[in-house]
């Protein structure tokens, strides 16, 4: 049902698209990286907020996405329609932020852009006006802060990144890696304070659950007694949870009593569910709906020609066994 729902949603954006009644300088798109994550479906959320007071405008927040992230090629082209239509302006979440910056770069600017939840590289930030976010650095920080103090002596850990060349990913990969070995630009733990990543990993799960799940299945058998820790970038194995599960029953044991400790990124529902079940140590939460909210409302002042702030932080939400019932009441 839910491949069916995307379909009819891909579908029903590029009727709208090629539709007369598209309006495109009231339309402010939010182009994501895939409509098969929850996440995402936050950010609409927030999109559709904004539209109560947009719509009163005149301007409507239009949702779309390639069906997968892992289409990244998908999501160019949507991009590259969206700015041969034309529209209001764009926000942006890069799967693949070099293929994004240059077809930004090939057209021009002629629309105003904004990335939202993930940004272009450094090099290419002068091509989009705002980035709306995390700063994933601090989330990547605080992901490894909170593995360092369950288990202050090190150990071997296997990151759980998505797609290479998402730079959001990348970003909070860097950041609990300075986090955990006290040091700025490590580019993978070989023994700094204790910690050491262990052969095969990270792991790319290009933003697919059952990918993610089986990977971390393969790399639980192939190190039975080698592995102490698992800190997920992005929450994609707990977007599946019976098959996550699975994967940790035979160590649950240790991850109650500490052996073993798993950090994950984001707060969405199956995953809080998993941190009450004790399944994961520690959630560090993003705040997906107020982004896509915020990057509405950005749009809107672009469209209206009003400057915007280069950067706007939206906020981070630390969960644990200790506070999982009232972590994300901001």
């Amino acid at each position: 049902m839910k491949k069916l729902w995307m379909c009819l949603a891909v579908a029903g954006g590029l009727a709208m698209l090629a539709s007369a009644s598209f309006a495109a300088d009231k339309t402010l798109a939010l182009v994501v990286k895939g409509l098969d994550n929850p996440y995402f479906d936050l950010m609409h959320q927030g999109c559709e907020r904004a539209n109560k007071e947009l719509n009163k405008q005149g301007y409507n927040c239009y949702y779309t996405g390639p069906a997968t992230a892992a289409d990244e090629s998908a999501q160019v082209q949507i991009i590259d329609d969206l700015l041969s239509k034309g529209v209001a302006s764009m926000a942006i979440s890069p799967a693949n932020a070099p293929a994004v910056a240059e077809v930004l770069r090939r057209r021009g600017g002629s629309v105003p852009v904004i990335t939202a939840d993930a940004d272009l590289l450094p090099k290419d930030a002068s091509l989009r006006k705002s980035y709306v976010g995390t700063d994933n650095y601090e989330l990547g920080t605080k992901l490894g802060e909170q593995l360092k103090m369950l288990m202050p002596k090190g150990g071997n850990v296997c990151l759980v990144m998505g797609n290479p060349a998402a730079e959001n990913i990348n970003q909070r990969a860097q950041g609990a890696r300075d986090a955990l070995s006290g040091k700025k630009g490590i580019a993978k733990l070989a023994g700094e304070n204790g910690w050491h990543e262990i052969n095969g990993c990270p792991l790319y799960v290009n933003d697919d659950a059952a990918k993610a799940n089986q990977m971390m299945q393969d790399t639980l058998t192939a190190h039975p007694t080698g592995l102490d820790a698992f800190l997920f970038a992005g929450g994609w194995p707990l977007f599946a949870p019976q098959a996550f599960s699975q994967v940790v029953a035979p160590i649950m044991d240790k991850i109650k009593n500490g052996k073993f400790v798993i950090v994950s990124a984001d707060t969405l529902g199956p995953e809080l569910q998993a941190l009450k079940e004790r399944k994961v140590n520690v959630l560090v939460g993003q705040r997906p709906e107020e982004m896509g909210y915020r990057a509405a409302m950005v749009m809107r002042d672009l469209a209206q020609g009003k400057s915007v702030p280069p950067v706007i932080h939206t906020g981070l939400d630390v969960c644990t066994w200790k506070n999982a019932d009232t972590c994300l009441k901001h």
